[in-house]
C-alpha cells in the first residue's frame, strides 16, 4: 500500500490522530491550523495507508512523523525518493530513529549526512501556573524591540544549531523571527534597547503552546533570571487556556532544572536530525 497526499476532506481524521498525543503532536498540529491541508501553509501532510489513515508524515522544511510503524514507515521511505528537500527530522525518538535509519538504507549518502543528532531531547510540558514567582518584566516583544530580539535570536540559533542563520538563511530567519512578533509569540526581558532574555511560541495548535528559543543574555547568566522569566512566559500560556509544553537536549542541566522548578515534567523523548 501506498502513502498520499493529504487534503481538506481528511482534517477530522488528521486532527484525531492529533488529538492522541497533543503534546508532541504540536507542531503538525499547528500546520494543520495555518492551512497545511488546504495547500495555504507551505509544505504536506501524508497519510497512511490511503483509504484509512492511521500514520502521518509531515514533509516541509522539517520530516515530522506522526504514529508510524514499519510498514507506515517503509511506505513513507518508498515515497521519499533519493532526493532530500528538507533540512531536519523531528519528533518522538521511537518513530525518528527507526525513520532516518529506514531513509539512510534505502536511499543513501544524502540522508545519511547529518550535521548534528541530539538523540535524546527530553519533551516537558505543563497545565499549570508556575510554583515560583514570575518576572514582571516579562513582556510580548513588539516590532519596535526588533532589531535587538533579531541580533538575540541569531546568536540563540547559532549556540543551539551550531549554524549562523545569517549565513545560511539571512532573509528567511530575519521573516520568521518578524512573524513571531507580528503574532504575539515573542516575549522577553528588554532593558535600554537590550534584550536579556527571550522565549517564542514556536508552535501553537491543539490547545498546546510549543516553547523554543529560550535564551538568557551571556553577561546575564548565573543571576537567577532564566526560572522567574520562564514563570511569566508559562503562566501567559496557562492563562492564555493552552498546555505549555517544550523540548529540550538532555546535556543541558541547568535549562532542564530551570524548567523542572517552574513546574514541567516529562512527557516523552523527542530526537532530531539536522543536515
Amino acid at each position: 500500500m501506498d502513502a498520499r497526499v493529504l487534503g481538506d476532506s481528511d482534517v477530522g481524521r488528521v486532527r484525531e490522530l492529533l488529538a492522541s498525543d497533543p503534546v508532541r503532536n504540536v507542531f503538525v498540529a499547528s500546520r494543520v491550523d495555518a492551512g497545511l491541508l488546504s495547500g495555504i501553509a507551505g509544505g504536506e501532510l501524508w497519510g497512511y495507508p490511503g483509504h484509512d489513515v492511521r500514520a502521518l508524515l509531515h514533509v516541509g522544511a522539517n520530516l515530522v512523523p506522526v504514529g508510524t510503524d514499519d510498514e507506515a514507515r517503509a511506505a513513507f521511505v518508498r515515497s521519499m525518493g533519493a532526493h532530500r528537500s528538507f533540512s531536519a527530522i523531528v519528533g518522538r525518538s521511537d518513530e525518528v530513529t527507526p525513520l532516518w535509519k529506514a531513509l539512510c538504507l534505502r536511499w543513501g549518502p544524502a540522508y545519511a549526512r547529518a550535521r548534528v543528532v541530539r538523540q535524546r531531547q527530553p519533551v516537558m510540558a505543563t497545565e499549570r501556573r508556575a510554583p515560583v514567582d514570575a518576572d514582571p518584566r516579562v513582556r510580548r516583544i513588539g516590532l519596535a524591540d526588533f532589531d535587538g530580539y533579531f541580533a538575540a535570536a541569531v546568536h540563540m540559533y547559532t549556540d543551539e544549531l551550531q549554524e549562523d542563520p545569517l549565513v545560511t538563511n539571512p532573509v528567511g530567519y530575519r521573516r520568521y523571527v518578524q512573524r513571531l512578533i507580528a503574532d504575539g509569540r515573542a516575549f522577553g526581558i528588554v532593558e535600554n534597547g537590550r534584550v536579556l532574555f527571550k522565549a517564542d511560541l514556536g508552535a501553537v495548535g491543539g490547545g498546546v503552546a510549543q516553547v523554543q528559543g529560550v535564551w538568557v543574555n551571556p553577561e546575564n547568566r548565573g543571576q537567577g533570571l532564566a526560572v522567574p522569566a520562564m514563570a511569566s512566559v508559562t503562566n501567559a500560556i496557562v492563562d492564555a487556556g493552552r498546555t505549555a509544553s517544550l523540548y529540550v537536549n538532555d546535556f543541558n542541566a541547568p535549562a532542564i532544572a530551570t524548567y523542572r522548578r517552574c513546574g514541567y515534567t516529562e512527557r516523552g523523548t523527542f530526537t532530531t536530525i539536522l543536515y
